[in-house]
């Protein structure tokens, strides 16, 4: 069995100050608490890397065009996603599919990894170990403007390009880091084939892409916001 891993490369980082925090779990539930604990552990920094351990997020509109060999099944199941996700953000971010490149910020290859090698060099690497990547360049303030995610289509079966093509996509968002918890989850680290998100995956969603969570903020300063809109938003009720 295969474990496949998602790789981010990044290219500016800038560590945030944060508010200090207390007493922050004081007034949550025991489900709210868990999802506090793993925003913490999916949304602050990369697997890989020295990247500063701190929120990332769109800010713009994500734009993603798609290349290689795509077939019917995978399309569907990306407008799927997609729409999954724009159900869930509350900020204003968007995500759509987009025909023109220079209008993309985000780019989905379907193929083997040697073709993807030759659009995406820094890929080299990692491809024979990988059944799907994730690259995001970020700004200076944390926001990510731009996105890179392959999805191997003769080494994984149909269930599994599913699985990878939801599990890329939300990590470039920002969710970025694999954990053990949660076998239903599409951040769970060992290899699965889960296809759709697990409740707590959503709820991640929902919180990252709340006006109220910038970019930039470590730990600290995640929970304090993460005390106030857990029962704001009421979380798990």
């Amino acid at each position: 069995m295969s474990v496949i891993k998602s790789v981010a490369c990044v290219v500016f980082s800038l560590v945030c100050s944060c508010s200090p925090s207390g007493g922050v779990t004081t007034n949550l539930t025991a489900y709210q608490k868990q999802v506090m604990a793993y925003f913490d552990a999916v949304a602050l920094g990369f697997e890989f890397g020295n990247a500063p351990e701190v929120t990332r997020k769109w800010r713009e509109d994500l734009r993603i065009f798609v290349g290689g060999n795509p077939n019917e099944a995978l399309m569907l199941e990306l407008a799927e996603i997609i729409a999954e996700v724009n159900a869930l953000t509350t900020d204003g971010f968007d995500i759509g599919i987009t025909t023109d490149t220079l209008e993309s910020n985000g780019y989905i290859f379907f193929g083997s990894g040697k073709d993807f090698v030759k659009r995406f060099a820094p890929a080299a690497p990692h491809v024979d170990s990988n059944f799907g990547l994730f690259f995001v360049n970020y700004d200076g303030s944390d926001y990510i403007y731009e996105s890179i995610i392959y999805v191997d289509i003769f080494r994984a079966n149909p269930d599994a390009q599913k699985h990878l093509l939801r599990e890329e996509l939300t990590q470039s968002l920002g969710l970025a880091r694999d954990s053990p918890q949660y076998d239903d989850s599409i951040f769970q680290r060992d290899w699965t084939l889960v296809t759709s998100y697990a409740p707590i995956d959503r709820d991640l969603i929902r919180l990252l892409y709340h006006p109220a969570m910038p970019a930039g903020i470590e730990k600290k300063g995640v929970d304090e916001i993460l005390g106030k809109l857990l029962p704001e938003l009421r979380i798990g009720e």
